[in-house]
């Protein structure tokens, strides 16, 4: 993707950060582990390791959604418009501007507003 000297430099000193961090990390992770092992691990040491969730939450999430994804059901086929008015976050600026144009086309020429005579 970018090829910058700016950009080269950012991931050179993100992979530095990582190498530093790695055996804290990985120390934590082993004593979070350890502890669950004797059945002494508490949810503040994981928290602040990973984001916990409780699962009671998790099940009322699919059990409200009825463990579908959320799809766009209102938008045209023919114009590619959703109820908004808007196009797909897909569709780029030309293709918008084309699809337009064709739209505008079938139905016929804008109306100008009359203005003034003189």
């Amino acid at each position: 993707m970018a090829k910058s000297l700016r950009s080269k430099r950012r991931r050179k000193m993100r992979a530095e950060k990582r190498k530093k961090n790695a055996p804290k990390e990985l120390a934590r992770l082993k004593t979070v582990l350890g502890q669950g092992e004797k059945g002494e691990i508490t949810m503040k040491d994981v928290a602040e390791i990973a984001t916990v969730v409780p699962p009671e939450k998790v099940k009322e999430k699919l059990e409200d959604d009825g463990g579908k994804m959320d799809l766009d059901t209102k938008r045209s086929k023919k114009t590619m418009l959703d109820d908004q008015g808007r196009y797909p976050v897909w569709m780029n600026q030309r293709e918008a501007k084309r699809v337009k144009a064709k739209r505008l086309a079938k139905k016929g020429k804008p109306k100008t507003k009359k203005g003034l005579a003189w």
